[in-house]
């Protein structure tokens, strides 16, 4: 069977959380586990991490903050209302006939004529007037608004804080464990990401930061949020209701294309096999789009209520699998359209060898590239060529094997470094070949310091495993 490269991240709940569950999701092909702190306690956060390490150590770990957001609250019973009946907002008290948010600037930041959307687009108002700290409204349709559920204001910036209370508890409990990856929600700016990495720096954590994109502004603000953050999620529910959905598909092939230019992690995420929630085999059109993010170079593609709550877990980790591994086995490396990776004098070395090295697996053809990494930027910048063959890295450092999870193409296991070059060839030669990843005499490429204490990678070098280990 074809080794996968695409990544896929599973959504794990407290109800559904056990170390059987999580093995059997791992065993069909999950890399990273997401906690969701809108639905878990701290407590449950810390079984459910506990569970994750017992089935593997080199299983990523990422939590999702709830980020800035505007809710319905205070709501005892659900409102009932009907086309064209008026509705009444307010984020300082609950007003006759309407309902309060629980951001209590929200009537000054919203102008008139302001599509309000709640609960993922279930309820349309349109702003018709003001009448002091109240926003008056139109209902466009029918329907039930109901207590915490999301209010959505497409195309207008609301000036929130960038971290809630809740976050700033979770970020807390994070650089106190073992977790790789905060996904910040409705990332607007970079100082939105700052904000997070603020908080790790005064802790020293080394936990890298994943900026959802949700809205206009952020996609707006792409390059400058990708200067400080580590990747970016696609998160397209929230983002397919401030955007236009019929702009959503195009946005996503920018970002994808803008983060493999940048050599970051991007995943792409929401409704990806919703239908699996209930049903046990997906539809032909979330196949076709699993596939053409694949197709494009998404990093990782990530389900949410399919894993979490869902009836058929499994079976959609299964199918995930495998529409990758036939979309990967289909489509074309990008490695001849890139040019090669931009950094500081001292570091071109290792980023044209990194080309060569991708260009040079995919000619010959080489059953593998193998790389030794202390931080993982040689594996990474190999894996943005999105190149066919699989990409082998060795390090000492636990971490960056979990931190490579993310990585498109790159299979990553922690090994103790040896004191020589030769050494460290051989001995990741010997385990791959014990577990059967290629052959005595199949070419290989294998990149990294051409000396053990080496500042950066400067050595490449194609043979056989017969040759390599005499």
């Amino acid at each position: 069977m074809l080794m996968k490269q695409t990544k896929i991240i599973c959504t794990l709940s407290a109800n559904r959380g056990d170390q059987s569950f999580i093995q059997e999701l791992f065993d069909a092909g999950m890399n990273v586990a997401r906690l969701n702190t809108a639905h878990i306690s701290l407590e449950e956060a810390d079984t459910l991490l506990n569970n994750i390490r017992s089935v593997s150590d080199r299983i990523g770990v990422l939590i999702d903050t709830k980020g800035p957001e505007v809710r319905t609250c205070e709501i005892e019973n659900d409102i009932e209302v009907i086309t064209g009946e008026t509705v009444r907002i307010s984020g300082k008290h609950v007003p006759a006939g309407g309902f309060k948010v629980n951001y209590e600037d929200f009537t000054d930041d919203v102008p008139d004529g302001s599509a309000i959307l709640i609960d993922d687009g279930e309820i349309y108002l349109t702003v018709t007037s003001r009448e002091e700290d109240e926003l008056v409204c139109r209902a466009e349709n029918d329907g039930a608004i109901k207590n915490r559920k999301s209010i959505n204001v497409p195309n207008i910036e609301l000036d929130l804080p960038a971290l809630t209370e809740r976050d700033a508890e979770f970020i807390d409990w994070a650089t106190r464990t073992d977790i790789e990856f905060i996904a910040h929600s409705f990332v607007r700016n970079r100082d939105d990401v700052m904000a997070v990495q603020s908080i790790l720096d005064m802790r020293k954590s080394p936990i890298k930061i994943i900026a959802k994109i949700e809205n206009r502004e952020g996609v707006e603000n792409l390059e400058t949020i990708l200067d400080v953050a580590h990747g970016v999620m696609v998160a397209r529910g929230d983002l397919g209701i401030e955007i236009p959905a019929e702009e959503v598909p195009g946005i996503q092939k920018h970002m994808i294309k803008t983060c493999i230019q940048r050599v970051k992690p991007v995943i792409t995420a929401t409704q990806m096999l919703h239908s699996m929630i209930d049903s046990p085999r997906a539809t032909r059109a979330e196949v076709s789009d699993v596939a053409n993010a694949i197709y494009d170079g998404t990093d990782a593609v990530m389900l949410s209520g399919e894993t979490a709550y869902g009836k058929y877990p499994v079976e959609a980790v299964t199918t995930m699998s495998d529409i990758a591994r036939n979309a990967e086995a289909q489509k074309g490396a990008i490695s001849y359209k890139l040019p090669v990776y931009q950094q500081s004098e001292d570091l071109m070395p290792r980023n044209h060898l990194a080309k060569s090295a991708v260009a040079m697996a995919a000619m010959l053809p080489a059953k593998a590239i193998i790389t030794s990494t202390k931080s993982g930027d040689t594996a990474e910048i190999c894996a943005s060529y999105r190149g066919k063959t699989p990409i082998y890295a060795f390090s000492g450092s636990m971490r960056t094997v979990r931190e490579l999870s993310l990585c498109y193409g790159i299979h990553a296991e922690q090994l103790s470094i040896p004191p020589t070059t030769g050494e460290l060839v051989k001995t990741s030669l010997r385990r791959l070949l014990e577990d059967g990843r290629f052959g005595m005499d199949d070419l290989i490429v294998f990149i990294g310091g051409g000396h053990i204490y080496s500042a950066h990678t400067n050595f490449l070098q194609v043979d056989t495993p017969a040759t390599l280990l005499k």
